[in-house]
């Protein structure tokens, strides 16, 4: 009897210390992730610093590329037509208004991490009143992205140009249901969870994003590579092709008769 409480207190020691071993291996393995999160906030904030420089550098050249653009007729329409995701969200009425778009700004919040501002300005036109349209994405620490968006006052009559789903014809891809421009007017938070919410606010912020990440960066890659050019030329070919046919028809003919 003596024995086996002997074994079992030898037992208890060794899972004592077996269990101490462990807590001591629990707390040095805490200290060097502790360690690790300092030196990895430290980069942030010096990684932080060296995209506010580059963003102030960056800017007087985006203002030089906006003015050369200006001299380029339809240019922002072309390259959003261009790009295989944008393009599909103008309308037939959009791209009536995008003919006013004179340029396209993307403007970093000053400590970069906290959000950014999509800037759309525009020469006087007959549809509205605003020179430009903005949309702000504010990220919070505490949770959801604040979104704002400029109201656009409408000039009397004219309104969001939604339309009706058109039909493609030939290589043209169809236009789309709903005006861009509603793209404003989405500034819902997404503070309840909801599935539908959620989706809602992916679709904007992908929009934003491909703004912000794709085409801002080198607008010029979207607007050499028109697909509607390369469809209009193909039409193009296509007719000459038939006139070729017909005068060869006649000519026929022609023979024929004598």
């Amino acid at each position: 009897m003596g024995a086996d409480i002997a074994k079992k207190q030898k037992m208890a020691e060794e899972e004592i210390g077996i269990d101490g071993k462990l807590v001591m291996s629990v707390e040095k393995l805490q200290e060097i992730q502790d360690e690790l999160e300092k030196i990895n906030e430290k980069a942030g904030d010096e990684v932080l610093e060296i995209e506010q420089k580059y963003s102030h550098i960056r800017q007087p050249v985006y203002d030089r590329r906006n003015d050369i653009i200006k001299t380029i007729p339809d240019f922002w329409l072309t390259a959003f037509l261009s790009h295989p995701v944008l393009g599909e969200l103008l309308t037939e009425e959009d791209h009536k208004i995008f003919k006013f778009l004179s340029s396209v700004e993307v403007e970093d919040s000053k400590d970069v991490k906290s959000g950014y501002t999509i800037t759309f300005n525009f020469n006087p036109n007959p549809y509205f009143e605003n020179t430009k349209l903005s949309k702000t994405y504010t990220f919070l620490e505490d949770g959801p992205t604040r979104i704002t968006a400029s109201t656009i006052q409408w000039m009397e009559g004219r309104g969001i140009p939604n339309g009706v789903a058109l039909e493609k014809k030939g290589n043209k891809r169809p236009l789309a249901e709903e005006s861009f421009f509603s793209w404003f007017s989405e500034v819902n938070q997404k503070d309840d969870g909801e599935d539908e919410e959620d989706m809602f606010l992916e679709i904007q912020d992908e929009v934003a994003e491909i703004i912000k990440d794709d085409l801002w960066p080198n607008p010029l890659t979207y607007f050499n590579n028109d697909p509607d050019e390369e469809d209009l030329e193909e039409e193009e070919g296509g007719d000459e092709g038939n006139d070729s046919d017909d005068d060869e028809d006649q000519d026929d003919e022609e023979d024929g008769d004598e």
